[in-house]
């Protein structure tokens, strides 16, 4: 029988059988289950008829309840002796407020158990046949975030391959950053929207114009932002399934 505590587990990138066996467990015994918009629903209906469902409503750029709000409200249900399952979208401490309500109920000395998710930085490219990296020719991978809370200027490193979260809203300076890092603007690049799911899409392009491309296709989020010639391999591996637009 699984003791009283908190599980922070990542739910993975929106198609709900990529969660672990393990989070898929705890969903099952959870008393309460405080979820995200960016997991996916289907992974509700596992939960104990008798289980408090809370929506904590936090998606990018929407937020139904303020950070502080959802610590506290792990804490209030948590010293209760009862298990909580607190549901992220992808993995609960990449780009994600994770680490913060563990450091909250650490403080707090509630006992917790973070479940690592799979990120659709790795599953969206995944999903259309974009390897990250490949032996003897791309060896190095960033994961990084296409906007900054602080204003603070994009990063754009010099790996093989980029992989950019949260990027649609601000794609314009996120190309801008990897283009003055000296990228040409034949670069191969990729956004792919809502991957893993049944209505991912993918754009492909160059840095020269997947900013018009994404613009005049009204891509929205979530979206991952793929570039390096790695983009170029998703054709070769799954053909048709890779639609060019």
């Amino acid at each position: 029988m699984v003791k009283p505590k908190v599980y922070i587990i990542g739910a993975g990138p929106g198609d709900w059988e990529l969660i672990s066996v393990k989070g898929l467990k705890r969903i099952k015994e959870a008393d309460v289950i405080l979820y995200d918009f960016l997991a996916s629903g289907e992974l509700l209906k596992f939960s104990k008829k008798s289980a408090e469902i809370i929506c904590v409503g936090k998606a990018d750029g929407l937020h139904l309840f303020e950070q502080d709000r959802i610590n506290k409200l792990l804490y209030q249900k948590a010293k209760k002796g009862r298990i909580l399952v607190r549901l992220k979208g992808g993995d609960p401490l990449l780009f994600s407020r994770g680490v913060e309500e563990a450091l909250y109920l650490k403080r707090k000395g509630i006992d917790f158990e973070i479940i690592p998710g799979i990120t659709s930085a790795f599953a969206a490219p995944g999903s259309y046949g974009i390897p990250l990296t490949r032996k003897g020719r791309f060896s190095s991978v960033a994961v990084l975030t296409g906007r900054k809370s602080n204003g603070g200027k994009i990063d754009a490193p010099g790996c093989d391959t980029l992989v950019y979260l949260m990027a649609v809203e601000n794609l314009a300076n996120v190309v801008r950053a990897i283009r003055d890092s000296g990228r040409k603007e034949d670069t191969p690049c990729a956004l792919i929207e809502r991957g893993t799911t049944t209505e991912e899409r993918i754009i492909s392009g160059r840095l020269s114009n997947i900013v018009n491309k994404a613009e005049n296709l009204a891509v929205v989020p979530p979206a991952v932002f793929i570039v390096g010639d790695t983009v170029g391999y998703g054709r070769r591996i799954y053909g048709h399934k890779y639609k060019n637009r």
